[in-house]
């Protein structure tokens, strides 16, 4: 992710909102914001990748003070449009190096974003930055699918996952690697085009082992915000590591 707005730019953030809605809707934020809200305590909370501030405009509504970090301008600039943005802090840049002050008491990036990082040195960042920023004791809040190979046909690589009259999604995996991409084929009024968003799937145990070599321990695992058990079906989880004492 080294190229201005990554893969989020203009074209993407001006239809972001309405195109996640579901993910806008209320039973959708609430259980998270109650949740992140509860670990913060009287602390400051840093998100990364705040993008439009469907998380962070909601919890710092709490009075929770909030800072989000995302390369995206283009995203960025919807949110400060948003009533109440000026609790919100913002910091444009890269979430897996960039710095900003404080001692925090949270750090939490959510719906899938860890998985925008596209390389395994990338996502060890992260959890080093997000160490980094927490006081000891803090915590780390990831929310991300379990990668879905299961659901692959034998021998196969893509799995669709959308269609509707004008367009098809799909994800194409590359186990060797872990690399994957979502594709988009839209076809209207005669003309098509195609959108491919990079990412690399990564999974629970990887993560644990990134959070040991930032100095952090797993203290809980849910398959949701409503801290449902997570089980051998799940298929995402809500992850929480703590910082330990130097």
């Amino acid at each position: 992710m080294t190229h201005d707005d990554g893969y989020f730019g203009e074209e993407i953030a001006a239809d972001y909102d309405a195109s996640a809605a579901t993910m806008f809707a209320p039973e959708a934020v609430t259980p998270a914001v109650d949740l992140l809200a509860d670990l913060a305590g009287d602390g400051t909370v840093l998100e990364f990748g705040v993008g439009t501030g469907r998380i962070a405009l909601p919890l710092a509504r709490r009075g929770v003070p909030v800072h989000g970090i995302d390369m995206s301008r283009a995203m960025v600039d919807r949110l400060r449009a948003k009533p109440g943005a000026d609790a919100v802090g913002t910091t444009i840049g890269d979430f897996a190096t960039t710095r900003v002050g404080g001692d925090r008491s949270l750090v939490y990036l959510v719906f899938n974003t860890i998985d925008n990082l596209t390389t395994q040195d990338a996502q060890v960042a992260c959890f080093e930055n997000a160490a980094a920023h927490l006081r000891t004791s803090g915590r780390f809040v990831v929310e991300v699918g379990v990668p879905e190979l299961r659901r692959l046909p034998a021998g196969q690589r893509v799995l669709p996952f959308g269609q509707s009259g004008t367009q098809w999604a799909f994800d194409v995996y590359d186990c060797a690697t872990q690399a994957m991409s979502s594709n988009y084929i839209t076809v209207d009024g005669g003309k098509g085009s195609v959108r491919s968003i990079p990412f690399r799937y990564v999974w629970p145990a990887e993560l644990d082992l990134m959070a040991r070599i930032a100095g952090m321990r797993l203290v809980e695992r849910w398959a949701g915000w409503n801290r449902e058990p997570f089980t051998h079906e799940s298929t995402g989880h809500v992850s929480v590591w703590e910082k330990s004492a130097p």
